[in-house]
């Protein structure tokens, strides 16, 4: 809605250089790189807020019952150590390779269950000590089960550990979905992604740098951005 043309309306030659028409310029196929710009990010940004949202819960559920169950939490802790044996990025090429036809469905499932481990382990840590705190232990007189114990009484006191963890985790989502559409794995992010446009404008970057640089630098941006949003809120609510 914001871009001034279709991403494939042409404005000139390929790799243009900017100009009133075209601010960034041109692309391989002589189309607006400001207007791909705008189109570009919708994709990556839904797909790894998906991510985050996803790796951030489950890890602080599980994080949750490994701090209140030790028993329970040894046996997390441990496949939480053989998940991280493997880096999510071969996990990712390894999935989406042997199941192209799972698009970007396939490409949330395959980063959640890669992105979890690590991150429960972050939420273990810090939810042991609460779960020893004395209200934890009221509750339990109480009879509360663990799906109350989790929800209402761990988890609004693991708020700073959420947010940060939210931000890095929305970082590493970002990170992987661009990789994945830069090495054209089969995910149905739309041909005018940034991480695309980086890839097919790369032989053109010195006749115009912009349509390589403004994608990679959107790509940066919007993570730092988000991350130092989401920490700054955290913040906010840590003052109020």
């Amino acid at each position: 809605m914001l871009a001034p043309r279709a991403v494939d309306h042409p404005v000139g030659i390929t790799f243009a250089e900017p100009s009133g028409e075209a601010w960034l310029g041109g692309d391989r196929l002589g189309h607006d790189v400001f207007s791909q710009l705008l189109h570009g990010g919708w994709g990556l940004l839904l797909v790894a807020v998906i991510i985050a949202l996803l790796v951030t819960g489950c890890a602080a559920v599980l994080g949750s019952v490994a701090a209140l169950y030790p028993r329970v939490g040894a046996w997390i802790e441990r496949a939480a150590d053989l998940g991280m044996l493997l880096p999510p990025v071969l996990a990712m090429l390894l999935f989406m390779l042997s199941w192209p036809e799972s698009g970007a469905v396939g490409l949330v499932i395959i980063c959640v269950v890669a992105g979890t481990p690590y991150t429960a382990r972050v939420f273990a840590a810090a939810a042991t000590g609460v779960a020893a705190s004395g209200f934890i232990e009221a509750a339990r007189g109480r009879g509360e089960g663990p799906a109350y114990l989790v929800v209402r009484e761990l988890l609004p006191n693991l708020r700073e550990t959420l947010l940060t963890q939210l931000g890095l985790r929305f970082v590493e989502a970002m990170y992987l979905v661009s990789t994945a559409a830069f090495l054209q794995l089969p995910t149905t992010l739309g041909d005018a992604n940034w991480a695309v446009m980086v890839r097919e404008n790369a032989s053109g970057i010195l006749l115009n740098p912009a349509a390589v640089l403004a994608p990679s630098l959107a790509i940066g941006l919007l993570a730092v951005s988000v991350n130092s949003a989401v920490a700054a809120f955290g913040r906010g609510r840590r003052s109020v």
